[in-house]
This record gives C-alpha cells, sequence and structure tokens, in this order.
C-alpha cells in the first residue's frame, strides 16, 4: 500500500502539517525527505530499511558519499539534497549564536559545534570568539591532528584573539573515538591557555568535548 492510500493522520506529511516535526520517527521524517519509495516499497519502508543498514539517523546523515550513494534509492542528487540541508541547519545555528549572548544559549552552542564537529574522522580544535556581549565575531578552526589528537599551540591562539579583538572565547575540539570525556592533556591544555589569555585580559568561558552523544563543558564540570 503507498502512503497516499494510508489514513491521513497516518501519513507523515500530514502529521507535521499538524501536530509539528516533532512528533516524527527517524523514519518518517527521513520519508518526507526521500520524498517517494522505490518499486514495492513506500517512502517509509525504504526510510526504516536505510536507518537500519545505516545504523541510525546520525550515521545516515554522516555517511560518505560513496557509502550513501551505495544504498538502494539514493545517489548523488539525494546526497547533494542531504548536504544542502545539513548546511542550512549549521547557517542557522550559527546565526542564532551571532544575534545572542551565548552564555545564554548553551544548548545552541553545543548543538552548533555538535553541527561542525561530530563527524569529522579527525581531532579537531576550535574556537568561538566573543565581543564583549558574548556575541559570535567568527569561529575558527585552528588545528586539526589525528585520530586521537592535535597540537595546539596557545601563541597562535593568543594572536588570533588579539587579531579579531576577542573579550572572551570558547574552546571546542572533537574524539572521534565518540566518548568525550575531557582527558588528563585537554584539562592541561586547558589551563595553559587560559593563563596565557589572561595575561591579556582575555576570559576562557568554556571548553567543550565533542563525541557521540552531548558535549562535556569544562564549566560545568568545574575544570576552569
Amino acid at each position: 500500500m503507498s502512503i497516499k492510500e494510508w489514513p491521513a493522520a497516518e501519513r507523515p506529511r500530514e502529521k507535521l502539517l499538524e501536530q509539528g516535526a516533532s512528533v516524527l520517527s527517524d523514519a518518517e521524517l527521513l520519508a518526507i525527505f526521500l520524498r517517494t519509495g522505490v518499486a514495492g516499497k513506500s517512502a517509509v519502508d525504504l526510510a526504516r530499511e536505510l536507518l537500519t543498514r545505516f545504523g541510525g539517523l546520525r550515521q545516515l546523515l554522516e555517511a560518505k558519499r560513496d557509502d550513501f550513494n551505495s544504498a538502494y534509492g539514493l545517489g548523488d542528487a539525494k546526497f547533494c539534497q542531504l548536504q544542502a540541508v545539513l548546511e542550512m541547519a549549521r547557517r542557522h545555528l550559527k546565526a542564532q549564536l551571532i544575534a545572542g549572548d551565548l552564555l545564554n544559549n548553551p544548548q545552541v552552542v553545543g548543538d552548533y559545534l555538535q553541527a561542525k564537529l561530530r563527524h569529522r574522522q579527525r581531532e579537531v580544535f576550535s574556537v568561538l570568539l566573543l565581543d564583549t556581549q558574548h556575541r559570535l565575531v567568527r569561529y575558527e578552526e585552528v588545528f586539526e591532528g589525528t585520530l586521537d589528537s592535535a597540537n595546539v599551540y596557545p601563541r597562535e591562539i593568543l594572536n588570533l584573539a588579539l587579531k579579531h579583538n576577542a573579550a572572551s572565547v570558547i574552546f571546542a575540539h572533537n574524539h572521534p573515538s565518540g566518548v568525550a570525556e575531557p582527558s588528563q592533556a585537554d584539562i592541561r591544555l586547558t589551563e595553559r591557555l587560559r593563563q596565557a589569555l589572561a595575561l591579556v585580559d582575555i576570559k576562557v568561558l568554556d571548553h567543550l568535548v565533542i563525541g557521540a552523544h552531548a558535549p562535556v563543558s569544562f564549566a560545568e564540570r568545574g575544570l576552569l
């Protein structure tokens, strides 16, 4: 049975319009993105099959082009659509950061950094440069390393912060392993950076470690 033959209350698009996107399952959301199914399968059936194949929605969204295109019912057109959707989401989150006080938007900060870093296969160290009102001036990926480390040089961080006249900063880096627990090396590095920036009155507000699940905040852990 095609989706058009389903009761209206069970069709993904109708459910979204009536109840909002948050009530839809991962398969229903993906079915709306796919728009159509394939021979013998509705869009929802195909979506469920794809989620099982890739291991979940996040894994599908972060799949490499060749892996994505190898799945039945997908291809370059869908891959391009998906990348455009993901980039729009990242830009939407960035616009929210620019518009407001980041200290009052910890969820948005975490969501943005996850969108930027969680899918990266190498460790990336980044910095959010903020003005005196804690608004975003610039996001910069400063260092990229290996699967489990990235060399970070305080002098370069200091020069970057001074160049953009930052009043404060938030650091972030990802753990490609998916485990966001800060290492002792992370803690020591953050303290070195905090001390270096304090010499020029630039405050380190937080350091977020990005993994497979919720980010871990140094500030919330009492590590700053």
